[in-house]
């Protein structure tokens, strides 16, 4: 039986995106990557794994709704079910979301509710909290809102700088991720 197929979203370097490429019991088949900036180095992570890719510059189209057409017309034709966003700086809008119902997902770097948007590393570094860590959740119209999947903690230490906290972040992401999303495929092929 082949896998499900999913999309990751990803505006930058793409390190969640590998790490799931890099996910030996990944349940599904990473068979599109989507990109809104034509320059970001995520982009030449998915041609080494010769990942198609969807990259738009969203200021070439004429509103959110003519490029998330778009991409919905995009993920329609490579048979996509789910999506991943992994570093993906755009809120989702409404065309998406209707295509997609509950098949959206987002990893984020702090414990939501606090801290979402961007820069949540810095944001939790920089209030002094002594713990902050990954949350992975649905996607709604919100910022960072949707009802949360899962949950994991780390500790700030004294001695962190922002860099070692992010790294810290990281680790956890790559092995948090791929294997809320295997849970998750598994959970929804007994619903199909």
């Amino acid at each position: 039986m082949s896998k499900v197929k999913a999309a990751v979203f990803a505006s930058g370097t793409g390190s969640n995106f590998q790490a799931l490429l890099e996910t030996d019991n990944l349940q599904c088949e990473i068979a599109l990557l989507v990109c809104d900036n034509p320059h970001a180095a995520v982009i030449d992570k998915a041609s080494a794994y010769k990942i198609p890719v969807f990259a738009f510059n969203p200021k070439s189209f004429s509103s959110k709704a003519a490029f998330e057409e778009r991409i919905v017309e995009r993920l329609q034709k490579a048979g996509i079910s789910w999506i991943f966003l992994a570093g993906y700086m755009r809120l989702v809008g409404p065309t998406l979301l209707e295509a997609f119902n509950n098949k959206i997902i987002n990893i984020h770097p702090s414990l939501l509710p606090e801290f979402p948007g961007k820069d949540a590393i810095g944001q939790a570094y920089h209030s002094g909290v002594r713990e902050t860590g990954v949350t992975i959740h649905y996607v709604d119209e919100g910022m960072d809102t949707g009802p949360i999947i899962a949950q994991e903690s780390i500790e700030v230490l004294n001695e962190d700088t922002e860099r070692s906290l992010k790294e810290k972040i990281q680790q956890v992401e790559h092995q948090l991720y791929p294997k809320v999303i295997n849970q998750l495929l598994q959970q929804s092929e007994g619903l199909i």
